[in-house]
């Protein structure tokens, strides 16, 4: 984490009512453009007793919490571990992004299976979900003219391309545009954003407009040639883990 934040983060999981199986920082600084002001996006998994699932009350599946810590301000989401590998097995890069993120705020044997299994769960589908965020995040950047948007757009389009080619969850913006033939501009966005959280972009249009259609369009050759699989393949072995982690408590 050095380098990356300033607050020491442990005391944040040892605070949650339950067990936590792994956190880690996503958002912005995974990608590699947080700006001064940026808040620290906490994701992870907990674990809930196996009372909770038996009973007659709702469980509480999903946590999540926002405050300011240290002149920071946080943002905290963990999902039980039967629900966060029930998101693993769709076909979402999001909670993968959130899994394989090197800046590791908490880690267990539980997190480091999940880790080892990941792979079986990626496929070509994965494409339709680094598409449809493009797509969300393109309209944002058409309604706004803002620079997060559209660098959240290059990311998303990015990533996509290279999990298809490679087979590999890669999140972050400054490493993708070295092994991807990006726009030559993308860097200078990443440095506007460093300075300020919102804002327009300073962007020829037009020429914006081309570079993501290109980008939509190498995605969609990606997939087409990936490798991947169609479906996960490690349905039964990530079964096996949540009985066996859930019964261990």
């Amino acid at each position: 984490m050095t380098g990356v934040l300033d607050i020491d983060l442990a005391p944040v999981v040892a605070e949650q009512p339950d067990p936590v199986l792994f956190a880690t920082v996503s958002g912005a600084h995974l990608y590699g453009f947080p700006s001064l002001d940026s808040d620290v996006d906490l994701r992870g998994a907990h674990l809930l007793p196996a009372a909770d699932l038996v009973g007659l009350r709702e469980p509480q599946e999903t946590r999540s919490r926002m405050w300011e810590r240290d002149g920071v301000e946080m943002d905290l989401v963990t999902h039980d571990l039967r629900k966060f590998v029930r998101l693993m097995l769709r076909r979402n890069g999001y909670v993968l992004e959130q899994l394989l993120s090197p800046l590791v705020v908490h880690t267990t044997g539980t997190h480091e299976e999940l880790v080892a299994l990941a792979p079986g769960v990626l496929t070509s589908h994965h494409a339709h979900h680094y598409r449809g965020f493009a797509t969300t995040q393109w309209r944002l950047f058409e309604k706004s003219g803002e620079l997060k948007p559209l660098l959240y757009t290059f990311r998303v389009l990015l990533t996509g391309i290279h999990l298809m080619r490679s087979g590999e969850v890669q999140a972050h913006l400054p490493t993708l545009l070295g092994e991807i033939d990006a726009p030559a501009y993308v860097p200078d966005l990443i440095a506007a954003k460093a300075e300020r959280e919102h804002g327009p972009a300073e962007v020829d249009h037009a020429r914006v407009r081309s570079d993501v259609e290109r980008l939509r369009g190498a995605l969609d050759e990606a997939q087409q040639a990936s490798a991947l699989a169609s479906a996960p393949v490690v349905h039964d072995a990530l079964h096996d883990l949540v009985v066996r982690v859930r019964l261990e408590g």
